[in-house]
């Protein structure tokens, strides 16, 4: 038996090398296919788009091809020549990011080439580019080409969603990429948005009808500050962040635009000879609006007449409709007349001579543009919109109801509700149980431990079978770096509603690591935890309980770190390199095991979740206790849960608890540390049994033996006294006390104080670090701390002052929030335990510290970042 433990210890460290050598594998599978792939820098301006991408991929038959025309562009596929020498036209070529910037879950467009034939009819489609590291290792890139292949046949004409068909609904569904159900609707909006704008250039689609606008005017003048309060007039601003230049005090663009057709408000902005003068130029069914520059240096009518006589910066968009201008569409504007007016640099009066637009109806202007990549200068198709909607008080009868289409994502939530609410029922359902954890574990004994296992174990089933096999909403340390980088850079709500599965059970795991710590989840509701812990009891079960046996304590507390670093390192990575870091995530066995499945994927794959379940035959959760990056990052904040498990001080000296804790997480002096705990009960039910707790049933057998009454045991974990004997022993009452994880401390004295003191107090700690102590202990680590203090202050102006990149300051201030480690460390040396409006403080140890410096400074700093990005003061 030790040698088959020594066996076991020589292969948990082996797994860091064999670790490392499977990352290597990762990286080195990146470099094939699309995945950030390297395109022609003028890829987005070059009238010859088919000399730069190929485009007789997507046309398979198509001889030749136009350059790029229309607006938004697409290309024209022709055939061989008929016999009167005339090219027969086969279909059109588009791409994708010349007509949306529709962002996946990398939060970059997949820039997609797409076929279309003259009956509206996809006839192929290639990806040039994506940067979804999940569609490259996590699943492979094959399964998007074998998803976009479903297009090829179907219509624009057609409603193509995500999912099963509807046929009573007029729906074609198409088959999601198991796991990445993010990239594959905002790829079907790529697609639909795409196809149907060219189609509806080309006549494919015929115009939507709309009621013409019937006006109630009253005659009156209104001044611009009126016009501007009543919302007749919008502004459309572009800031330089925004399209990835630095920051400026004046904006890249900044527009007013508004309706020239009501009487009032055209007279009000025109004068009455201008808008008698544009109306006598208007035929029947056109319409008229006004765009003004009042600020920024760039044009929106660029340089006039780019492709066929096109002004190509601006747009209007209703509905599903486009409408773009041509040089006959432009009136001159040569000043607003309103009382108040800005003065401009730029101004124009377009003309919307399609019947199909209705001033009564909403609309957007979008103002197209690029965005430049300022790690690789690649530029990217960017769409900057501002809505308008006449009040209702200028429309006879006001304005009409307007059936708009649900967004993506509330379709997916609606089709999906069943499973939602089954999942959610599943979530609240353990969360009571847990809840209600003692009144189980009061019921169960260390014999006979089914009152808690049964819950437990269904849970497990559940997890293991519905949540992993069936939903796939297996949470992964890529989740919490991609909304770390999202929270920084772009964030965008309906991406993350897209998969609603995973967005519900990352709701219940914030909530439940505050309140309860990682266990409930780590212990109850991971999927490959669970599994883990399955094969573990059942191979037991199966006669493997002798080879069974636990790391050594000594080896255990050194390895357990080993999660923390990977997890550290992850994060580290992903701010130089997010689509590295999410390679190098492949530690997590979840994508091979949930997603895709071991007999899909590379051998590398299969092997390291092989090793991983195989180990996990002998060890209790190997996997969970030294590799997790996800239980790592989610171990640091359960420093500061507020509910933990019961302790009594006897616990110091019976260990009747720790050597039964399959986590490991009781030391030798009867304390839980929470970060490990994987919260299994078993100490819970020791806690309360009179025959399994060695305390217990020391009292038990002596008020039986002097014939005493056998009273309750109370919730402190004890029999209620009857007489003046202590309950505690003098050997433990002498020991350290095992209900804190570590010694109490009272860093404000004895003295009671009222609670704007101790508020001020606790603020006073968590902003400034230095203290007497520190300052006697080590005067030269104060000094540098206070300096490198001061140069993050002066970091963090310089980003306000659009002087520093978010990379910079995110990485000051990571370098900062070590030191910050290092001071306390010298200083302030302790932590709050438990709820955070009670005053329980503890010695910190090293992991207490760096959890508690890292989630405060994680909450400053999102809030100054956040503050800066919304003041438009910090640079990509």
């Amino acid at each position: 038996m030790p040698v088959v433990v020594r066996l076991s210890a020589a292969c948990l460290r082996g797994l860091a090398a064999f670790s490392l050598l499977f990352a290597l594998q990762v990286l080195a599978a990146g470099a094939h296919l699309s995945y950030e792939a390297k395109l022609p820098a003028d890829l987005d301006t070059a009238p010859d788009l088919c000399a730069r991408v190929p485009c007789k991929d997507v046309f398979p038959g198509a001889s030749h091809f136009s350059p790029r025309k229309g607006q938004p562009p697409y290309v024209e596929a022709y055939g061989p020549a008929d016999p009167t020498g005339k090219p027969a036209l086969l279909g059109y070529v588009m791409l994708s990011t010349d007509i949306t910037d529709t962002p996946a879950y990398s939060g970059k467009p997949v820039v997609t080439l797409i076929g279309m034939d003259r009956q509206g009819r996809y006839v192929g489609v290639k990806v040039l580019k994506h940067s979804e590291p999940i569609l490259l290792l996590g699943i492979p890139e094959t399964a998007l080409l074998k998803f976009n292949d479903q297009y090829l046949g179907k219509s624009v004409k057609d409603r193509i969603e995500v999912g099963p068909s509807r046929p009573d609904e007029n729906v074609l569904g198409l088959d999601a990429i198991s796991g990445a159900t993010v990239t594959v609707v905002a790829q079907n909006q790529v697609m639909q948005l795409s196809g149907s704008a060219v189609a509806r250039q080309v006549g494919i689609l015929e115009p939507t009808r709309r009621e013409p606008a019937r006006w109630q005017a009253s005659g009156q003048r209104y001044s611009w500050a009126e016009l501007v309060a009543m919302g007749a007039v919008q502004p459309l601003r572009v800031l330089p962040a925004q399209v990835g230049l630095a920051r400026s005090d004046t904006p890249f663009i900044a527009l007013w635009f508004g309706d020239l057709n009501h009487p009032d408000l055209g007279r009000s902005l025109l004068g009455e000879r201008g808008y008698d003068n544009l109306h006598s130029r208007l035929k029947p069914g056109e319409s008229a609006l006004f765009i003004v520059r009042t600020a920024g240096e760039e044009s929106f009518k660029g340089s006039g007449y780019v492709r066929g006589g096109l002004y190509d910066r601006v747009q209007v968009r209703q509905g599903a409709d486009s409408f773009t201008f041509r040089d006959l569409d432009y009136l001159n504007l040569y000043g607003l007349e309103a009382a108040g007016a800005p003065a401009t640099t730029e101004s124009a009066i377009f003309v919307i001579r399609s019947a199909s637009f209705s001033a009564a109806w909403p609309w957007q202007l979008a103002f197209l543009g690029n965005r430049v990549d300022r790690a690789t200068g690649q530029r990217s198709f960017a769409v900057f919109e501002s809505r308008y909607w006449l009040p209702a008080a200028l429309l006879a009868g006001g304005r009409p109801e307007v059936h708009e289409p649900d967004a993506p994502w509330v379709r997916i939530w609606k089709t999906q509700a069943a499973g939602i609410g089954a999942f959610v029922a599943l979530l609240l359902a353990v969360g009571v149980v847990y809840a209600l954890r003692e009144r189980l574990t009061r019921r169960a004994t260390h014999k006979n431990k089914w009152p808690v296992n049964a819950f437990k174990y269904s849970a497990w089933a559940l997890s293991i079978g519905f949540v992993g096999f069936g939903v796939m909403a297996q949470p992964s340390v890529t989740q919490v770096l991609t909304w770390f980088h999202s929270l920084l850079f772009q964030w965008t709500w309906s991406l993350f509603l897209t998969d609603p599965y995973v967005f519900v059970f990352w709701i219940f795991i914030i909530v439940t690591v505050f309140l309860f710590g990682r266990g409930l989840f780590c212990g109850w509701l991971c999927p490959f935890g669970s599994l883990s812990e399955a094969l573990f009891k059942l191979a037991g079960r199966l006669g493997l309980k002798r080879w069974q046996k636990p790391l050594p304590q000594a080896l255990h507390d050194r390895l357990k770190w080993l999660k923390y670093a990977i997890f550290m390192g992850l994060l580290a990575v992903s701010l130089v390199d997010m689509g590295r870091a999410e390679m190098l995530a492949e530690v997590e066995p979840f994508k091979t095991t949930f997603l895709v499945g071991i007999s899909h994927r590379p051998w590398p794959y299969g092997l390291f979740v092989a090793v991983l379940l195989g180990l996990s035959i002998f060890i209790e959760r190997p996997y969970c206790k030294y590799l997790c990056p996800l239980g790592a990052a989610l171990a640091m904040p359960s420093t500061f849960r507020w509910f933990g498990l019961k302790r009594k001080r006897d616990c110091n000296s019976c260990k009747a608890c720790a050597a039964g804790c399959g986590a490991q997480a009781i030391d030798a002096a009867g304390r839980i540390d929470h970060r490990e705990c994987l919260h299994c009960l078993d100490c819970m039910v020791l806690y309360t049994d009179p025959a399994g707790c060695p305390p217990l049933a020391r009292e038990r057998k002596r008020r039986e033996r002097d014939g005493l009454l056998i009273t309750p045991i109370g919730r402190d974990g004890y029999y209620i006294p009857i007489d003046a004997v202590p309950a505690v022993s003098a050997r433990a009452a002498a020991g350290p006390d095992p209900r804190m994880p570590t010694h109490r401390v009272q860093p404000y004295g004895d003295a009671p104080r009222k609670l704007w003191q101790r508020l001020l107090l606790e603020l006073r700690d968590h902003l400034w670090p230095w203290s007497v102590a520190g300052w006697r202990s080590r005067r030269a680590l104060q000094i540098a701390g206070f300096s490198l203090a001061v140069a993050a202050t002066l970091a963090w102006g310089l980003a306000a002052q659009g002087r520093l990149s978010a990379v910079a300051i995110i990485a000051g201030w990571f370098g900062w929030s070590v030191y910050e480690v290092l001071i306390r460390m010298a200083g302030r040396r302790y932590v709050k335990d438990g709820p955070w409006w009670q005053s329980g403080y503890r010695v910190a140890n090293w992991m207490d510290m760096l959890s508690y410096v890292g989630f405060k400074n994680l909450l400053i700093g999102a809030a100054l970042f956040l503050a800066l990005k919304g003041m438009g003061w910090l640079t990509p």
